[in-house]
């Protein structure tokens, strides 16, 4: 059973907060066993010192071990600086560790999901056996606790829950899988969507393999803020679902009409465009077609830190890979998947070329024959306040989190 605090357009106060998780963590049955417990990266906005701080008045000396994990899927590590300002603390007792996704015997398979069983989950968009590989610590660990926020996701629908395995602590090549499924189906398509997507019930098949106890604490966070409008705690699958209602009343704005461009304004906690491309996900849906978006990050002077690929792929939509599949099968699918979320939607055939419904355009610190290598249109961040001023133009400050999406029936 799913216990719930808050709601839409609540506001929660710390001590309520608090009071919530160390009662719902009193009541678990964690009695000197060893607990995982799973946070965002700083990609994402939530009240990690405040959580973490209950967890540690709730589990010091009372659980066996403890050991926090940043689930960091494929983004850079955090170094012992930014894990201190991120997490808070000193949690004495507690060991804090980045998911070294990139070290072979960090990992280790919890079995392989079947082909047919995939094609099952996919609604036939892929059918081949995927081997589940996951940190060793979910396995070495009796129970394993999430927590962490849910909002609009451009590959599975909405964030959270069992995502904070796969692909949060998972090996790159179920993330890769995961990703690109999410691709196939297209990130306009999916963000936003509601209940079990072909992409969450993956993630939920390979999670249900883990040996381990699975809780979790799901967030509805504000954006930009880090108060909290809900908590939710139960399983993964439990937990996650109620907080999925509310964010879809909270973190989703709707429009009457398209806009012709959207100004993306994307905070300093997104490093670089990997990231930093959410700015674009979370408005593609209401721009009209042949709209332009601008995603202004003077901070931002790389494209990727930890996949170079992508520099030699450059964006692109999703056709462009598909009718080409022999050519670039053997990339990454999660850099093939990133490329096409970020270029948005389009056509692709071999004499008519690329075709792209709106124009991706950088004002960066990445240098100008980057970003039009890239496939994507450069502007000078210092030309940007002009374009701001414009009444046509539609300005996201902190994008990233909202998702603006037109009314049911505009298109």
């Amino acid at each position: 059973m799913t216990d719930l605090i808050g709601g839409p357009g609540d506001t929660l106060g710390d001590a309520s907060v608090r009071d919530f998780v160390v009662d719902r963590l009193a009541s678990a049955d964690l009695d000197g066993r060893s607990v995982l417990v799973i946070v965002p990266d700083a990609t994402r906005s939530s009240p990690l010192p405040l959580l973490l701080s209950a967890v540690h008045e709730a589990l010091h000396g009372r659980a066996a071990a403890v050991t926090v994990m940043v689930a960091l899927g494929t983004h850079a590590p955090m170094d012992d600086a930014h894990l201190a300002k991120h997490l808070g603390g000193p949690y004495p007792g507690f060991t804090v560790r980045n998911h070294e996704w990139w070290r072979p015997e960090e990992l280790v398979s919890i079995g392989t999901i079947g082909a047919d069983r995939v094609a099952e989950l996919s609604e036939g968009r892929m059918k081949e056996d995927v081997d589940v590989v996951i940190n060793r610590a979910v396995v070495e660990h009796d129970v394993c606790l999430v927590i962490g926020p849910v909002f609009p996701h451009e590959v599975v629908g909405f964030s959270g829950g069992n995502k904070y395995f796969v692909p949060g602590v998972a090996g790159q090549g179920i993330i890769d899988f995961s990703h690109w499924l999410g691709a196939l189906i297209t990130s306009a398509q999916i963000i936003g969507t509601r209940g079990i997507t072909p992409v969450r019930a993956l993630i939920d098949q390979a999670a249900a393999m883990i040996p381990s106890r699975r809780l979790a604490l799901c967030l509805v966070v504000e954006s930009g803020s880090g108060a909290l409008h809900a908590a939710a705690f139960g399983t993964p699958e439990e937990a996650w679902a109620a907080a999925s209602d509310i964010s879809a009343q909270t973190h989703v704005e709707y429009l009457d009409a398209p806009v012709n461009r959207v100004l993306s304004i994307i905070p300093e906690k997104y490093d670089d465009m990997w990231t930093g491309a959410k700015g674009f996900y979370k408005v593609e849906p209401i721009v009209a077609d042949g709209g332009q978006v601008i995603l202004y990050a003077p901070h931002i002077t790389t494209i990727s830190a930890m996949h170079p690929e992508i520099d030699q792929i450059g964006y692109h939509c999703r056709d462009y890979f598909l009718k080409q599949w022999d050519k670039f099968r053997d990339y990454h699918w999660g850099v093939l998947a990133h490329s096409t979320h970020l270029r948005g939607a389009g056509t692709f055939d071999l004499v008519g070329g690329e075709q792209d419904r709106v124009t991706v355009t950088l004002a960066t610190g990445i240098p100008e024959p980057v970003v039009r290598r890239a496939n994507l249109d450069y502007l000078d961040p210092a030309e940007v306040a002009a374009i701001a001023d414009d009444p046509s133009t539609f300005v996201v400050p902190d994008a990233g989190e909202v998702l603006f999406r037109l009314r049911e029936g505009l298109r």
